[in-house]
Order: C-alpha cells, then sequence, then structure tokens
C-alpha cells in the first residue's frame, strides 16, 4: 500500500488526495474521461448571468467557484463573487433589517432595501448578458479582491 508523498500516512492505491492532510498524490487521480464535467457545456456568459438569480445564484456562483472550467476565468469568477457577496446582502435585509424593523410602523426600510437587491440583480443580469464585469458599489470591490487572492 503506498503512504502520502507529504505526511507519510498510508493512502489508497487510487486516492487523489491523502485522507490524513489533504495533499494531493502524484498519480492518484482517476483518468479525466471527457465529457464528465456536468458543467462542460455551459457557456461561460450563462455561468455569469445564473450568479445573480435570486434565491438561487449563491448555489451557482459556489459551482462555478469550485469547477475546473472557470478556475482561469476572472470574469466569471468575479460575478461568482459579486453573486455571492449580493446574497450575503440578501441574507442581511432578511435576518437583520426585517426583525429590526418591523417592529416600528411606516418605516418600509426592508421594503426599500429589498426593491434595491433586487434591482441589483436584474441590472447585473443583464450586464453578464452583455460580457461586462460591472462593478457594484461595496460588492464588486471585494469580488476583485476576492479574484485576485485566488
Amino acid at each position: 500500500m503506498p503512504f502520502c508523498s507529504q505526511c507519510g500516512n498510508q493512502v489508497g492505491g487510487g486516492d487523489a488526495y491523502c485522507p490524513g492532510c489533504g495533499a494531493r498524490q502524484p498519480g492518484g487521480s482517476a483518468p479525466h474521461v471527457p465529457g464528465t464535467d456536468p458543467l462542460s457545456q455551459l457557456p461561460p456568459r450563462t455561468a455569469s448571468i445564473l450568479c445573480y438569480v435570486p434565491g438561487v445564484g449563491w448555489i451557482v456562483s459556489i459551482v462555478v467557484l469550485a469547477s475546473e472550467k472557470f478556475r482561469g476565468d476572472r470574469d466569471v469568477r468575479f460575478h461568482a463573487f459579486q453573486g455571492l457577496y449580493l446574497f450575503v446582502a440578501w441574507l442581511l435585509d432578511g435576518w437583520v433589517l426585517r426583525p429590526m424593523f418591523s417592529m416600528i410602523p411606516h418605516v418600509p426600510i426592508h421594503g426599500v432595501v429589498e426593491v434595491v437587491l433586487l434591482g441589483m440583480s436584474v441590472f447585473m443580469m443583464v450586464k453578464a448578458s452583455h460580457n461586462e464585469t460591472y462593478s457594484l458599489p461595496l460588492f464588486g470591490e471585494l469580488a476583485h479582491r476576492s479574484v485576485l487572492e485566488h
């Protein structure tokens, strides 16, 4: 039985990663079969648009960021990160603003923020459909930093 090239733990012959330290093992990965990548037919533009769909865009963003196909595509990764940050804003609106301002009558802060976030999502879907990497205030800067770090 082979041993890990990093920590010396035993690994299976076909293991791509060590179960102990997580290091990639030389020759451990199975050969890539063409057509098995679920994102192989997904165009970059479509992936970018789907990252902004309210409610499910965060799932697409995570899949895009984890995919091998888009690992080198900075524009698609930018849209994925920006879509995730926009989703965090939706969460903050629903979990923080709604409970805080629900006790105060006639203060539609939550509704205004929700409309603004929906408008940003639609606006970014349009921008992504035109292959533009428009930076939203705050979210865009965070997305650019995230793309550069990874």
